[in-house]
Order: structure tokens, then C-alpha cells, then sequence
């Protein structure tokens, strides 16, 4: 058996409880007062009908007045978008004759004739005027049917032309299109026949000279007349006023003699693109209200029903009222400490301009307190003394309702005279029956975010400057649209304020964003993920422009621009005098090293002539050997074959020598070969061998098998080997070390590290004396020897070699313990590994090792 639950009772208790005590209450009443009481709710129907039908009134009205305001907005703007497009049809037409009359391609009898068709297909165009740059009229046409004498001032001049040194709207516009070299519209003014007008400059540029002004003269009331819709100006009226409100031309003539009053409906707009203080005004009027019959009648039959239902239903009501005002009041509570932990300050007003509530918030950005604050009138105690005129000023427009929505930033100042900015916020206060009662303003502080505004402003102008002041080019390209987003002044001077330069550096048609090679598949990279682009680095590339004469160094990069569009960054750098100076660079190396080698085989010319001397000397003996016996009929015909051949051997010997030192010192372009370090080697020591001999140094050189192929120049790499085999032996010989010392090694072998990769390296080694530590810290300077006689380029020389090769040279001292026992030079060259050098024929299996005794 299950038990009721007691809380499920107790609200239905309640009810028969408070019913039985309301019907003994109301038994104890006197039937009078009974009637009054059931009366009350008849009457407070009828009190809201009547509330109701004027509601409904003054709702209609409010509407109809809307609808009004909304219908002269629309014609305004109707009409304003008629004469701008015909304002820009005309400027258009007249930019396309200016540019014909600057290029010479009409004279004035041609112009006359345009100008006549142009006026004649155009009314509001009263004149149009061709004006040299010296205000000397050159020809001009009238659309006017007066006299041309009528239209000239008391001096003789028009009023249409521009005078110099007369303050008229004509010099004026003169004056400024002649500065912006480009159209520009006057002020309105009365011309000659008192007929309000104004004008269009059109600059005349000629190869970037100015040569004129070609003047259009456009009549007020012409405008209006035709492109103000007849539609429009049946219903409303529409008047065009300057910026001093003069009213210059009106779909609706004024009775004489009255002064119009403002319509209760007025919307205004400029007159675009004129941008001269003209102003275009729509004007209505409130009509009748009518037709509302049929809502009356819904109205009354609703508020019928109702009176209906509250007569039945009053007193049942009475205990749900009660319960939405505790409701209320909870909800109320609610909103009060929501209010009072808000870190905004909330002020409220009536519409007299009395505070009548201030949350904590306010109070505490203010430092007054709450019954400082409440009641008060204007002039409030935390306004500013210095801004009182404009505080009151902001009041009564925010009394009136015309604040922006956007708010109103205003000084504050606390009670203990600091001040601070603050942006207030304006929404009117309604109270339940719908009426306002007054204004709400909520109060924030914007002083940190307005000095962080600020110091924002700041940097972007600082960093604007920064880039205006850059020697590079610096552009941004919209990669979808193709628009040029920003360029600096450097940018400007060189290519003007169009893409195509953009284009031209980017290596690709203008118009086109640069592509990074591989990317022909892509399509203005449009749809690739913009996150992927802007994180990619920067790639550099040189670019030669042929209309400046000048190379560039490009650095491109993809970003984000400020609105979101995927854009391209360009910064070109002119490197027009790096790469001259570059070549000369290069034609002073090459010529710096084929003096070295001249130089080097100058050194060695002793042991040249010593070294031809034994082939040339053996050759003279074999030959005066064969004569003396061939005179004295002494010699045999094999005897005498073999005779020769050892001296055509001796020949052979000598054209080697010579031939291997002409291709050694013969100037050629430097070129990179295929070369098989090997072969460097062999050519390097016959070479050095001829030094070696005569000195009595010994060499042994050992080069590792199956080594790759180097891109070098042999000549140079052999040059770099000659140099530093011969400083070796210079070293040993003037130490006058023994013999047991008197030996260099050449090794070349293949090493890889982390830093360099893949590389051969070839060491000469000795073991000689060794170099001082000073003298290995200024080795490769420029004219530093440590010879008598040096002249200190070939080490510098060989380290430009190197290098240019992208390889490293270095030197070591050889240490046993403490003591010096030799010096190494020794240089790497990067290589590519593919596949293996043929191992050669005579040494397949073993190292080369050569050992070369020296005879004096």
C-alpha cells in the first residue's frame, strides 16, 4: 500500500484554506461595497480601452511619419544617384577629350566641334572651356542662348574664367587641379548671368608636364531639372543647397515674398563625387491618417472580450498579480546585484536632466558617492571645470536623443581632481506603459585601451617610416585579386604606384603574383591553405630590369594581410653596383692569377734552364758524336739509328718540359672540368719537380683509390698545389735541414663531416721548421710574406681559389711534444659522390708512391 506524499497536499490545502477565509471576508462585506468592488474591474477596462484607442492613434501616426521619412530617404537618394552617375558619365567623357587635347590629337576647330556635340547631348552643360597653363582661354563653347557680351563682369572678364589674384571659385579649382593634376570640382557661384553654377577642372597632362585645363561649367537648376525623376518631385520636394544651407536650385518655386519653413521630414546627402559642400535635401510633410476603421474595430472587439473576461476573472487574478510581484521583486534583487558587480558604471536620468540612480561601479570610477551623486542637476561634480561648455553641450544632445550609437568619449574627473577618458553608452528608459522616463548611460574607463591606441598609432607610423626610408623596393601584391596592397617610396620613384613593377620583379607577366619554380600546377595559389604559405620561408633570386638598367636582389615571402587575403611581399634590393663590382672582382682574380703562375715560373727559372739543360746538353754530345764518326767513316748504320733515337728521345724530354710550363702559364677562362684529381696531382709534381730537384727535396705522394670526379678548374687547383709544394721546399732548403728531413708528402683523400659533407682533401706536408703562431694569423693576408723578396699574393691567391671552388684551405704546425717537427697546408673541395673512378691500369692495386732523388 503506497503513502501520500505531504508535500503533494500542501499546495492544494493552501488554495482551499485562502478560498475559504477569502469567502468569509467577502460574506462579512456590505453589499455596497460588494457592488463597488465588482465594479472596479468594468472601469479599469474601460480606462484601458480609452488608453488603448490612443495608443493606437499615436501608434499609426508614429508609423505613417515612418513611412514618410523612409519615402524621402528614398527619393533623396533616388535623386542623388542620378546626378552622380551623370556627374561621372560627364567627367569620364571629359577626362577621354583632356587626354586628346594634351597629346595634341585635336586642335581648337576640332574642339569646338566635340564641344558643340557635347553640350548638345548634354543640358546641364552650360560651358566648356579650354585653358592654357598661363589661364589664356584657347577656345571655349557656350550652350547658353544670351549674347556673348551679356555673361562678361564690368573689367571685361567672365566670371566662369579663373583671374589670377582674384579670390573667385574658378582660381581657386584652377589652382588646386593644377596642383593634384587631377579633376577637381569649384564651389557654386552665381556666373555672369547670376545663374548658379559650378565647375569641373580637368588637368591637361602632357608627359607629365601640365599644359592646361579643360573646363566643363555645369548649371544648378539644369541639373535638377533633368535628373531629379518626375516621379520624385511629384511626391516630395527637392532642393539642392552649398554648405552655407543657400538654397541654389528647388523641384518647388517659393511663393514671393515668403520665407519657406522646414519641412518636418528633411534627409540630406552630399552631392557625390562633386565632394564641394553641395548637398542634396528631401523634403515632406506629415498627411492624414486614414483607413484605420478596420483595426478601430478589431481594437473594440478585443477590448470588449477583455472587459468580458476581467469581469470574470478579477478577483481570480488578484493571488497570480501577487505572485509576478514577488517574482518581480526577485527579479528586480537580481538585476540590482548584477548591476552592482559590474565592472561598468550605469547612471540614470530623467528627462530633465536630474541623476535619479548610480550604480556602485559609477561611484567608484567617479569617488563620489552615491548620495553625492543623487538628485544632482547640471553642472554634475564630476564634469571637468575646463569642460563644462562642451559637457553641457553633449548633455542637452543626449537629452534630445541624437547621441551615436557608437558613444561619446568624454574627460571624467574624480573627486580627488585626477581625470581619466571614458566612453559613455545612451539608451533611453521606458517604463511599463511604453513612454520614456528618461536615459540610461553606462560609464567605461578607455584610458589604458586609448593609450594603447595610441602607442599603436605610434608604432605604425614609426614603422611606416622605417619603410619609407628603406633604399629597397618593398611591395605587397594580392595574390587572387591582383591588387597592389602597399608600396614605399623607393618602390614609387622606380615603377609608379602600379603592379606591373611588382610583376617585373616577381620574374612573371604583370599582373601575376611571383610563382616558385615547381608551382606551374597551381593557379595563383588560390585555395591553398593561407596558414601553410605565410609559415613558408623567404627565397632570394636576382632579376635584371631592362627599362631601369639595374639588377635587383628579390626576397619574396606570403602573408596575411590586415583583412585576411592571402597577399605576396617583394624587397628588392638594387645591387646594380655589387654586380659590377663583381666582374671586375672576377677580371682582376683572373688576371691576379695568371700573374701567379708567371711569377711562380719566373721563381723557378734557374731550375727550368738546369732542367733544359740535360736534354739539350746530351743531345749536343750524341750529335757531335755522330758527325765526328760519320766523318771518319766510322760508324755503323744501327749504331748510328740508335744514336738517334737517343737523341730524338732527349728532343721529346725538352718539348715536354716546355709544353707542360706553356699550358701552366697560358691564360685561359677559367672553366670547370670533369678532372680526375690524379690527373691534377701528376701535372702538379712534374711541375714542382723541376724545384724540387734542385734543392734536393724529395716528395711522396699517395692518392686514395676509386675517388670521385671534382667540377674544378684544373689549372687553378694545380696552380693552388704548385704554390704550396714549392713554399715547402723553399722552407727546407733555406732551414738547411739534413737530408733525413728534406722530404714533403702530398696526400689526397676523400673525408666526410658534418659540417663540410662530402669532400676530397689534399695535404702537403714537410718537415721543415715550421711557422711562428703570428705569422699563421696574417697567412693569407693580402701582401704579407715572410720571404725577403715576396710579395705575399700567392697564399691569398690560393685562398681565393679555394674558396671561389667553395672549399677551405687551413694550416697546422707539427708538433713532438714541444717541438715543431713540420708544417702541413692542407685544402678541401666538395664533391658529389655518383660513382667511382676507374682505378688505372699501372696502379689498380696499390698506392702511387713516387720518390725523387735530387742530383746537384
Amino acid at each position: 500500500m503506497q503513502r501520500a506524499d505531504p508535500a503533494a497536499k500542501t499546495p492544494k490545502s493552501a488554495k482551499n484554506r485562502v478560498e475559504r477565509l477569502f469567502g468569509q471576508w467577502w460574506r462579512r462585506q456590505s453589499a455596497a461595497r460588494q457592488d463597488r468592488l465588482a465594479t472596479f474591474g468594468p472601469l479599469a477596462s474601460v480606462v484601458l480601452f480609452l488608453a488603448a484607442i490612443i495608443l493606437a492613434f499615436w501608434y499609426l501616426r508614429n508609423e505613417e511619419f515612418e513611412r514618410e521619412q523612409e519615402s524621402v530617404k528614398r527619393d533623396t537618394e533616388i535623386s542623388q544617384q542620378q546626378i552622380r552617375l551623370r556627374l561621372i558619365e560627364n567627367q569620364e567623357q571629359l577626362v577621354r577629350i583632356a587626354r586628346e587635347i594634351a597629346t595634341q590629337a585635336i586642335d581648337p576647330a576640332d574642339f569646338i566641334t566635340q564641344a558643340e556635340s557635347f553640350a548638345r547631348e548634354r543640358p546641364e552643360i552650360t560651358n566648356l572651356i579650354w585653358l592654357g597653363p598661363n589661364r589664356a582661354r584657347k577656345a571655349s563653347h557656350s550652350a547658353t542662348t544670351f549674347h556673348a557680351e551679356a555673361g562678361l563682369l564690368g573689367d571685361g572678364t567672365s566670371a566662369s574664367l579663373p583671374q589670377p589674384g582674384k579670390p573667385n571659385e574658378p582660381e581657386a579649382a584652377f589652382t588646386t587641379t593644377r596642383s593634384l593634376r587631377q579633376p577637381v570640382y569649384s564651389q557654386p557661384f552665381t556666373d555672369s548671368y547670376g545663374m548658379a553654377v559650378f565647375q569641373v577642372h580637368v588637368p591637361l597632362i602632357d608627359h607629365n608636364a601640365f599644359v592646361g585645363a579643360l573646363i566643363a561649367e555645369y548649371s544648378v537648376e539644369n541639373l535638377m531639372r533633368y535628373f531629379v525623376p518626375a516621379e520624385v518631385s511629384n511626391r516630395h520636394a527637392i532642393t539642392l543647397v552649398d554648405a552655407q544651407d543657400r538654397a541654389l536650385a528647388s523641384t518647388v518655386m517659393p511663393m514671393p515674398g515668403s520665407t519657406p519653413q522646414r519641412a518636418a521630414i528633411v534627409h540630406e546627402v552630399p552631392v557625390a563625387p562633386v565632394g564641394n559642400g553641395l548637398i542634396l535635401r528631401g523634403q515632406g510633410y506629415r498627411t492624414s491618417i486614414g483607413l484605420i476603421g478596420n483595426t478601430l474595430f478589431w481594437m473594440v472587439a478585443a477590448l470588449s472580450l477583455l472587459t468580458l473576461w476581467m469581469l470574470l476573472g478579477t478577483w481570480r487574478h488578484m493571488g497570480r498579480r501577487l505572485q509576478m510581484q514577488r517574482t518581480l521583486v526577485s527579479e528586480t534583487n537580481f538585476r540590482r546585484a548584477m548591476e552592482n558587480s559590474m565592472l561598468t558604471g550605469m547612471r540614470a536620468m530623467d528627462k530633465a536632466g536630474k541623476i535619479t540612480y548610480v550604480n556602485p561601479a559609477f561611484c567608484a570610477m567617479t569617488g563620489f558617492s552615491e548620495a553625492d551623486l543623487m538628485g544632482r542637476m547640471p553642472p554634475f561634480p564630476y564634469w571637468p571645470p575646463e569642460r563644462l561648455e562642451e559637457n553641457s553641450r553633449l548633455l542637452q544632445q543626449e537629452l534630445q536623443g541624437r547621441s551615436p550609437a557608437g558613444g561619446i568619449e568624454v574627460k571624467v574627473q574624480r573627486k580627488d581632481g585626477s581625470q581619466f577618458d571614458s566612453r559613455m553608452y545612451v539608451s533611453p528608459l521606458i517604463d511599463s506603459k511604453g513612454q520614456q522616463t528618461g536615459w540610461m548611460t553606462s560609464m567605461t574607463n578607455i584610458t589604458e585601451a586609448k593609450r594603447i591606441r595610441d602607442q599603436l598609432s605610434a608604432s605604425h607610423e614609426r614603422f611606416t617610416t622605417v619603410l619609407e626610408g628603406l633604399d629597397a623596393a618593398v611591395s605587397v601584391l594580392s595574390v587572387q585579386q591582383g591588387e597592389l596592397l602597399f608600396a614605399n617610396r623607393s618602390y614609387r620613384l622606380w615603377f609608379g604606384a602600379e603592379s606591373q613593377g611588382h610583376a617585373l620583379l616577381a620574374g612573371g607577366e604583370p599582373g601575376r603574383p611571383y610563382m616558385a619554380e615547381g608551382d606551374d600546377s597551381v593557379d595563383n595559389l588560390g585555395g591553398l591553405p593561407t596558414q601553410e604559405l605565410t609559415d613558408a620561408g623567404s627565397d632570394s633570386r636576382e632579376v635584371f630590369i631592362d627599362s631601369l638598367q639595374k639588377w635587383f636582389e628579390v626576397r619574396a615571402r606570403y602573408l596575411q594581410w590586415t583583412d585576411g587575403r592571402l597577399a605576396q611581399m617583394l624587397i628588392a634590393t638594387d645591387i646594380t653596383a655589387r654586380r659590377h663590382a663583381e666582374a671586375l672582382a672576377a677580371s682582376q682574380a683572373e688576371r691576379a692569377q695568371a700573374t701567379s703562375r708567371l711569377m711562380t715560373m719566373g721563381e723557378m727559372a734557374s731550375s727550368v734552364a738546369h732542367e733544359l739543360n740535360q736534354p739539350l746538353t746530351a743531345i749536343t754530345n750524341y750529335c757531335n758524336g755522330m758527325v765526328s764518326r760519320v766523318k771518319g767513316d766510322a760508324i755503323e748504320k744501327d749504331d748510328l739509328v740508335a744514336a738517334l733515337e737517343k737523341t730524338s728521345r732527349q728532343a721529346e724530354r725538352a718539348g715536354q718540359i716546355i709544353h707542360r710550363i706553356r699550358n701552366f702559364v697560358k691564360r685561359n677562362e677559367p672553366q670547370r672540368l670533369a678532372t680526375q684529381a690524379r690527373s691534377i696531382v701528376d701535372d702538379a709534381v712534374d711541375l714542382a719537380g723541376i724545384e724540387l730537384r734542385r734543392r734536393n727535396v724529395t716528395i711522396q705522394t699517395y692518392v686514395a683509390q676509386r675517388m670521385p670526379t671534382l667540377m674544378v678548374d684544373p689549372i687553378l687547383i694545380e696552380q693552388v698545389l704548385l704554390n704550396l709544394l714549392k713554399n715547402a721546399a723553399e722552407a727546407i732548403d733555406n732551414a738547411q735541414l739534413p737530408q733525413a728531413r728534406r722530404n714533403i708528402e702530398l696526400r689526397v683523400i676523400p673525408r666526410h663531416s658534418a659540417e663540410e659533407g662530402g669532400v676530397i682533401e689534399f695535404s702537403v706536408t714537410d718537415m721543415g721548421p715550421g711557422l711562428k703562431e703570428e705569422v699563421i694569423a696574417r697567412l693569407y693576408e693580402a701582401f704579407f710574406s715572410t720571404k725577403a723578396d715576396g710579395m705575399g699574393i700567392g697564399l691569398s691567391l690560393c685562398r681565393s681559389i679555394i674558396e671561389s671552388h667553395r672549399g677551405r684551405i687551413r694550416a697546422q704546425n707539427l708538433y713532438n711534444g714541444a717541438v715543431v717537427t713540420g708544417c702541413r697546408f692542407s685544402f678541401t673541395l666538395p664533391v658529389e659522390i655518383s660513382r667511382p673512378e676507374a682505378p688505372s691500369s699501372t696502379n689498380a692495386a696499390s698506392t702511387t708512391a713516387t720518390n725523387t732523388a735530387v742530383t746537384t
